[in-house]
């Protein structure tokens, strides 16, 4: 992960790592420190949706607006925070030993407009600090997951969790515009087409949507109605089948098939081949070959 320089007093050391899913930056930071921190928070030139993911310590996170003046809402678990672009935000600890925070950050606008969602404007423009919502916090928690994550179908589940995330978040309590309920023969097809052809590299839902010419939020509903599938996971699968194919009928290593098909190593194949088929790769291809 990489450092930072000046660090504020009694903050001893700050690490981040991040990537981007349908263009939010999403920084996940771990802090270790002694004694009382006051720190402001980067990235205030774009709207920023955190949480606190882990803390250790007796003091607790807090999120300010100002230096100076304390946070007016009371602590929660699994608290939230929300500013618009062009907002401090600072970070604030009595005595906290370790924390782990995730951001999202982004341009509201934009985001609305590549997930298909006009986002209520009080909502947008609208600081929200120690606030809870389990929905949003759960999506968080998986993408979270998902940012160590280096399989190229996690370009897909974390998009869509993005996109999901945008919808709860911009929208508020306005239903959902009505989308297509499945794809149209051709859509599937382009789709389909698309994604063997594309195997075992990363694809974004953003070009997905955009074959077919619907918004992300539609389109994901409506490829997983007419596959059964979420597209992260159909492409996944894609690639366990290819895997399979690989194994029948070439002599190469479980490190070969694995680099074929996308997986990190022959480790992270192996597990997810597990996973999905019940059985490991060579107990798989054993079975079969005799």
């Amino acid at each position: 992960m990489p450092k930072q320089n000046a660090l504020p007093e009694n903050l001893l050391d700050v690490a981040s790592a991040g990537r981007t899913w349908n263009g939010v930056a999403v920084v996940i930071t771990e802090f270790i420190g002694t004694g009382r921190v006051l720190h402001q928070l980067a990235h205030d030139d774009q709207s920023r949706l955190g949480m606190i993911l882990d803390e250790v310590g007796e003091g607790r996170c807090e999120p300010r607006l100002r230096s100076d003046a304390p946070c007016p809402i009371g602590y929660r678990p699994r608290q939230m925070h929300f500013t618009p672009a062009g907002m401090e935000l600072w970070g604030y600890s009595d005595d906290v030993r370790y924390a782990r925070d995730i951001n999202l950050c982004f341009d509201t606008g934009a985001l609305g407009e590549r997930c298909g969602i006009q986002e209520r404007h009080d909502l947008a423009s609208t600081p929200r600090l120690r606030f809870t919502d389990e929905g949003l916090c759960a999506l968080i928690g998986l993408l979270a997951d998902a940012v160590h994550d280096p399989d190229p179908s996690a370009q897909l589940y974390g998009d869509a969790l993005v996109t999901s995330i945008a919808i709860r978040l911009l929208r508020g309590n306005r239903p959902p515009a009505r989308g297509p309920a499945r794809l149209s023969p051709l859509q599937l097809r382009d789709a389909l087409g698309f994604l063997e052809t594309s195997l075992p590299s990363r694809v974004d839902l953003a070009t997905l949507a955009n074959l077919a010419g619907l918004s992300q939020s539609h389109y994901h509903r409506a490829f997983k109605a007419s596959t059964g599938l979420a597209p992260y996971k159909w492409q996944l699968q894609a690639r366990i089948e290819r895997a399979k194919v690989l194994l029948l009928d070439t002599c190469g290593s479980l490190e070969d098939v694995a680099e074929a098909t996308g997986f990190a190593d022959a480790v992270h194949f192996g597990r997810t081949f597990r996973k999905l088929t019940g059985a490991t790769p060579s107990a798989w291809r054993r079975d079969r070959l005799g």
